[in-house]
C-alpha cells in the first residue's frame, strides 16, 4: 500500500454522544435560534467536521491499495437495474474509439481504520491525453447502487477530458456482502450509537478523498466538481458544505429540509426509503406506529445547524446548481424555500449571484432525469472548463 498524507490533524471538539444527546433533548431548538447569527460559513464547517470526527476509528495515514475491476458488482436491490436512460445520456464527445482509449484506475482508499474504512474508488481518463492537468468529477451513486453503476456518466465526462471519479459509498458496493448490509448498518447504528451511516461517515470518505485527489500529478486541485443521484446527491452537497477544495457542486434530487418536513409532517416518503432504522426505533420507543416522535429521535443531528438551511449558503461564492423535481416526495420543493432565499442572499452578498441556480423539473418525482445530467454536466463545463 502506497503511502499518501497524513490523516486530518483536526481534534474533537465535543463528544458525539453528548452532542447528540443534547440536540435530541430540547438543544436543536436553541443551536437553530442562535444559527440565525452565525454569519460564518467556516464556524458551521469547523463544527460539522468536530462532528464527524467524534465518530471516527482510529486514525491511520491515507494509502493507496491497488485492486481489480468489479466485474460482477452488487446491488442491494430486486431485480437488479441493468439500464438507466438517464445514465447514458450525458454528453458526450465524438472520440473514436473511446473504450480503448480509456484508461481504468481501481484502488482502495485507506480514510480511517476498520473495514468501513477501506474506500472503494474508480477513476477513469483518457491514456493519450495532452492536458498535463484536467479538471476532475465525482458523481456519486443513490441508494443501493454501487460505482459501477454510473460508469456511462463517467465515460462521458472522460471523453472531454475530465478525469471522471466513482466510490461506493458506505455499506454499498464492495463495502456490502448482502443484499441487506446497508439496511442492517441503519438499524444497527440506531441501536449502538457508534456509526453515522445514512450520510454523515461516507462525507468523512469524501473529505479524504479530496485529500487524495488534490495531491495527484494530472488533476488541477483548483478544478474538482462534485455532483450525485438521490443518496448521492446528499453526499454532493454535505461534502460540498464541509470542504471546499470541491469548487462546483451539482446535487440531483437530494436537497431537501429535514427541519421543515418534521415541522410540516412531511417526512413520510423520506422514512419509507429506509424504514427499517425507523421501526426498530419505533419498537424501542413503545409506539404503535412511526410518527414525528420517533423522526426526531432517529435524525436529530439532520434537523440542525447542518440541515439545507445553514449548509447550502455556506456553500458560496462557489458555484451550485440544485436539481429537484417539482413532485418529489422526498423533497418537497417548500421545504426548499429558507435554503434558496439564503443561499440567493449569501451568493449576492459574495458578489457572485450567477453561481447559484435552482432548477426544478415539472411533472417529475424522485427521479433522476435526462435534463438533470445535462444540466449538470453543463454547470460543470461551464466553471470547470474556463
Amino acid at each position: 500500500m502506497k503511502n499518501i498524507i497524513s490523516s486530518s490533524s483536526i481534534s474533537p471538539l465535543i463528544c458525539f454522544f453528548v452532542f447528540f444527546f443534547w440536540l435530541g433533548h430540547g438543544g436543536a431548538q436553541g443551536i437553530q435560534h442562535s444559527a440565525a447569527a452565525i454569519n460564518d460559513a467556516d464556524k458551521i464547517r469547523s463544527q460539522f467536521l468536530h462532528l464527524l470526527r467524534t465518530r471516527r476509528s482510529p486514525q491511520v495515514p491515507l494509502t493507496v491499495e491497488p485492486s481489480k475491476p468489479v466485474r460482477h458488482p452488487l446491488f442491494q436491490q430486486v431485480p437488479t437495474p441493468t439500464f438507466s436512460e438517464a445514465m447514458e445520456s450525458c454528453p458526450k464527445a465524438d472520440i473514436k474509439n473511446l473504450k480503448e482509449r480509456l484508461k481504468e484506475e481501481n484502488f482502495y482508499l485507506h480514510t480511517e481504520a476498520g473495514v468501513q474504512g477501506r474506500l472503494p474508488v474508480l477513476i477513469l481518463s483518457l491514456k493519450d491525453s495532452k492536458q498535463k492537468r484536467r479538471p476532475a468529477v465525482v458523481f456519486l451513486h443513490s441508494t443501493n447502487k454501487n460505482k459501477e453503476w454510473v460508469r456511462p456518466l463517467l465515460e462521458a465526462y472522460v471523453s472531454r477530458e475530465y478525469i471522471a471519479i466513482a466510490i461506493d459509498s458506505r455499506y454499498h458496493g464492495e463495502r456490502a456482502h448482502n443484499l441487506t448490509t446497508y439496511r442492517d448498518a441503519l438499524v444497527s447504528s440506531w441501536i449502538k450509537g457508534d456509526t453515522m451511516p445514512f450520510l454523515f461517515d461516507t462525507v468523512w470518505d469524501l473529505i479524504k478523498l479530496a485529500d487524495y485527489l488534490t495531491q495527484r500529478k494530472d488533476i488541477d486541485p483548483k478544478r474538482i466538481g462534485i455532483t450525485g443521484e438521490s443518496l448521492g446527491g446528499m453526499h454532493a452537497w454535505f461534502a460540498a458544505f464541509v470542504d471546499t477544495r470541491y469548487a462546483v457542486a451539482a446535487p440531483i434530487i437530494g436537497v431537501q429540509g429535514f427541519r421543515w418536513a418534521i415541522d410540516n409532517d412531511k417526512w413520510q416518503a423520506r422514512v419509507d426509503s429506509i424504514k427499517a432504522v425507523f421501526e426498530e426505533a419505533r419498537v424501542d420507543l413503545g409506539k404503535s406506529a412511526i410518527d414525528k416522535e420517533v423522526v426526531k429521535k432517529v435524525a436529530p443531528g439532520l434537523a440542525s445547524i447542518f440541515d439545507s438551511a445553514y449548509s447550502i449558503p455556506a456553500i458560496a461564492p462557489r458555484p451550485l446548481l440544485i436539481l429537484n423535481g417539482a413532485d418529489d416526495p422526498r423533497c418537497p420543493l417548500d421545504g426548499i424555500k429558507t435554503p434558496t432565499k439564503r443561499a440567493r442572499k449569501a451568493y449576492a452578498k459574495a458578489h457572485s449571484s450567477n453561481n447559484f441556480k435552482l432548477i426544478v423539473q415539472p411533472g417529475i418525482g424522485h427521479e433522476m432525469t435526462s435534463l438533470m445530467v445535462k444540466e449538470a454536466s453543463d454547470w460543470m463545463d461551464r466553471f470547470l472548463k474556463q
